[in-house]
């Protein structure tokens, strides 16, 4: 059997309820994917967009419901080896990639304020610009759990807000919905698939790796679950949990 194959089956059969059944799970409580998608698929090179890629593969053939993927990957100024890498990958899991070149990391390596906001919001217009292009009414992310649980305290702490990204957006400026089908996902789950069989990712190439205050909430994170294990579940819980929103509202005076 060939690799790629080996990796569907084990996605589907051995990480069935880590990864599939949360996959298929987000995509039917928040119609993620609907009838005649056109959705752009946004790889990086990472874990995460890699097992995406390759769970919208699956549902695109087994699903009952027909839409386009195109696989994209934007290449914000790679060297020539996290390129080849990425290619490789790609072949590796039989995915058709296509990659378009941007000058973001030349451009963010030139200021000193706030490159993480700048960078996102350069790869923003990037993406919306080449999903328009190719005529997609929906980009797809590879955001998981955890990244929502981060978000969430990024905003609480430095904006003040208690706000993440949502499952589903519509962005009515672009005339385009962004989607995050890994969203009931855990990162150490999807690390463990991974590492089973073998998919290698692109090492982070930020320049700002390691210094940012997403890796500063991820480590404290980290050391707050082995005191408080049980938060790990329930602060993905909390974010999906409508029935229990309780905050602070003023009442109308007369």
């Amino acid at each position: 059997m060939e690799k790629y194959k080996e990796i569907e089956r084990s996605i589907i059969k051995t990480y069935r309820k880590e990864i599939w059944s949360k996959f298929i799970k987000a995509v039917k409580n928040y119609q993620l994917i609907q009838e005649n998608d056109k959705i752009m698929v946004c790889i990086s090179g990472g874990k995460d967009s890699f097992l995406m890629a390759k769970c919208i593969q699956e549902l695109q053939r087994h699903g009952r419901v027909p839409f386009e993927a195109h696989y994209v990957v934007m290449d914000p100024g790679y060297n020539s080896y996290n390129r080849d890498f990425i290619e490789d990958n790609a072949d590796l899991l039989n995915v058709p990639i296509k990659i378009f070149e941007s000058n973001i990391f030349d451009v963010v390596s030139t200021v000193d304020k706030s490159p993480c906001y700048l960078c996102a919001k350069m790869r923003r217009g990037y993406l919306y610009s080449k999903a328009q292009e190719l005529g997609c009414n929906k980009i797809a992310l590879g955001h998981h759990g955890d990244d929502a649980i981060e978000t969430l305290f990024l905003n609480m702490i430095h904006g003040s807000k208690i706000a993440t990204f949502l499952p589903k957006q519509y962005m009515s400026r672009m005339d385009m919905t962004m989607i995050r089908p890994l969203v009931y996902l855990r990162e150490k789950d999807i690390i463990r698939a991974c590492e089973r069989n073998n998919i290698p990712a692109v090492k982070r190439v930020c320049p700002n790796d390691g210094f940012t205050q997403r890796e500063d909430i991820k480590q404290k994170l980290y050391k707050f679950y082995e005191e408080y294990p049980e938060a790990e579940d329930n602060f993905l819980r909390a974010l999906y949990n409508e029935k229990q929103v309780s905050l602070w509202q003023k009442e109308d005076t007369i």
